[in-house]
């Protein structure tokens, strides 16, 4: 019964570097294809209202039949009076902004508002995003591969490794796409068109999203490393137990014949899926192992 603990750890183990990488693809794609990475509002001159529109997002008259005479307008509203603030929302692909007097939202590229000077960063920053996903997928699916089905020990260790290598360099990569777009979005707001330009703004919901994603992400690359390490280390302290085992019950005239004796015991866990840590706790095996 003991025995079986570190088996269970190590499931429990897989599970969580699962569910982790799971989740940071999740919020990874939302973030990606939201338009919700900066929030906020621009500052607009209000338009003169029409017919018989009132209110106070439009500018008017001093009578009410002004639009059509020869007569002298005046114009009421002074200083910031005559400006109305609209909320705004982007993201990597367009950017959003609310219509005045109208429901809905006036969308455009964020691509084409983007400094020209600045538009290949913000190309490496969607390339870079685009890896961070695909890296992802991938080390879900190994991930997966290592949990339901392996054909031996060896395999499901050199799985764990490569699933944690991918994980990482996913981590990597969406670390430094939400940097780039970052500085791309900030040279938008101070070098962009006059027309987009906002008055005030803030990081929106997509954007904790995304560094969610990446620090579960890299949290699932941390406990697949660990358990790839600690059954590695757990195998080689059992062996040199093993090994001292030999030498103090039985006297060999070769002294590496304890270690090629373990060699030969080893090896013959490579074509099963048992945990090999498992199988060098049970000293029992002596006797047969001494034969060899």
């Amino acid at each position: 019964m003991p025995a079986s603990i570190p088996e269970a750890d190590g499931r429990h183990r897989a599970s969580a570097a699962f569910s982790l990488s799971f989740l940071s693809l999740v919020f990874s794609i939302t973030a990606f294809s939201s338009s919700y990475w900066c929030e906020g509002t621009r500052k607009v001159a209000k338009p003169f209202c029409k017919g018989d529109s009132k209110g106070d997002l439009c500018i008017r008259f001093n009578s009410p039949d002004g639009n059509g005479s020869q007569a002298v307008q005046y114009i009421w509203e002074t200083g910031d009076d005559k400006f109305v603030e609209k909320k705004f929302h982007a993201g990597i692909w367009y950017s959003c902004e609310e219509m005045i007097n109208e429901d809905g939202e006036k969308c455009r590229s964020f691509i084409s508002l983007t400094p020209v000077s600045d538009r290949g960063v913000l190309w490496l920053s969607i390339v870079a995003e685009l890896l961070y996903v695909l890296l992802l997928l991938t080390g879900n699916i190994l991930m997966s591969v290592e949990m339901c089905y392996y054909s031996s020990v060896i395999d499901g260790l050199k799985i764990n490794a490569f699933s944690a290598v991918v994980t990482v360099l996913a981590g990597l990569l969406g670390m430094v796409a939400h940097m780039m777009y970052t500085t791309v979005f900030q040279m938008t707001v101070n070098l962009g068109p006059e027309d987009w330009r906002p008055h005030t703004w803030d990081y929106g919901w997509s954007y904790g999203l995304a560094w969610t994603s990446f620090a579960c992400c890299m949290a699932a690359a941390v406990t697949t490393i660990n358990k790839y390490t600690k059954t590695i280390l757990e195998f080689k302290h059992k062996r040199k137990k093993l090994e001292r085992s030999f030498r103090i019950q039985y006297k060999f005239a070769d002294p590496t014949a304890p270690e090629k004796v373990c060699n030969v015991y080893v090896n013959s866990f490579q074509n099963t899926t048992d945990d090999p840590t498992h199988a060098l706790r049970s000293l029992r095996h002596l006797a047969t192992i001494s034969v060899l």
